[in-house]
């Protein structure tokens, strides 16, 4: 229990401190109710915090100021409101905040999701849709698209005529998954090419963590504790992603020589690596994470 007592203290520490260096530089902020220290509005959310905030937005208006831990949060509830914040100033709002789940799964924030607007993410965004996914990409893989719905359709013609029970969703999921790998990495991987829990598994895993409240976004001196154990989950996943990635990488590498068709996304993407043509920082770790991005999609 001292270690707890402790931490709360280092918190309350930090808490005033923090206070104190806002009274200098204090900002107009839009009208809230009133907060508590370190906790700030956490103890007005309930089981149901759309409700919660509903009731709040109707007494303070519908721009209003709340903190949740050491983290300012500015909450929109009008239409009119949304449109000044996703359209007319929407490039000042654009910006992904820290989370510990970018921070540990995708590479630092160096992906599209969680990436920090700029003009890094914009050429990163850029390199996607001229190098990855335009029209001209998408077709070249048409034939290979038609090959695999031919063979979906003769299982199912195979299952048909031997009276076997078919989940059409189950196959018709993995028949997406099996393009997007080809597409992305040239061949298919089985899930124990990936993880003994498979691809589906891993990523279910990794989706439930990053979504998961952590103390460590409120809180981030309290981040290293990890009382809620997230961080650890976080890292092990990291170590599975990154893992099988540095294989598909390394793999393509050694079999460059090898003609094919069509690039799949990885020779696409180590190529421009390697050319070093790019003038912004595009490295293994930005491949890793783009991949990373792609896979949760499609998984």
């Amino acid at each position: 229990m001292a270690w707890i007592w402790t931490a709360l203290s280092v918190v309350a520490f930090l808490y005033l401190l923090q206070e104190l260096l806002n009274l200098k530089k204090k900002k107009k902020l839009p009208p809230g109710p009133r907060g508590i220290p370190i906790l700030g509005h956490f103890h007005l959310l309930g089981n149901n915090p759309h409700q919660d905030l509903y009731h709040l937005a109707r007494k303070h208006g519908p721009i209003m100021h709340l903190r949740f831990g050491f983290v300012p949060t500015i909450v929109v509830s009008s239409p009119s409101g949304a449109e000044l914040i996703l359209k007319t100033h929407d490039l000042v709002f654009a910006s992904r905040p820290h989370h510990e789940a970018s921070k540990y799964i995708s590479y630092g924030q160096r992906g599209l999701v969680f990436g920090r607007y700029g003009s890094h993410w914009r050429n990163m965004r850029k390199l996607c849709t001229l190098e990855l996914l335009s029209n001209l990409r998408i077709n070249q893989f048409q034939t290979m698209r038609k090959a695999e719905l031919g063979l979906l359709v003769s299982s199912l013609k195979q299952a048909a005529e031997t009276g076997e029970i078919v989940d059409l969703s189950l196959r018709v999921l993995g028949l997406s998954a099996d393009m997007v790998c080809l597409m992305v990495f040239g061949r298919k991987y089985a899930d124990r090419d990936f993880d003994e829990k498979g691809f589906k598994a891993v990523f279910a895993e990794a989706l439930e963590v990053a979504a998961r409240f952590n103390l460590g976004d409120y809180f981030p001196y309290l981040g290293v504790l990890d009382l809620q154990g997230l961080t650890r989950k976080m890292k092990r996943l990291s170590k599975t992603f990154d893992g099988f990635f540095e294989k598909v990488i390394d793999d393509h590498l050694q079999n460059k020589q090898e003609k094919k068709q069509v690039e799949d996304f990885v020779d696409t993407m180590m190529a421009i690596v390697e050319s070093g043509e790019v003038e912004f920082e595009f490295d293994r770790r930005h491949v890793k994470s783009l991949l990373l991005v792609i896979l949760t999609f499609y998984t």
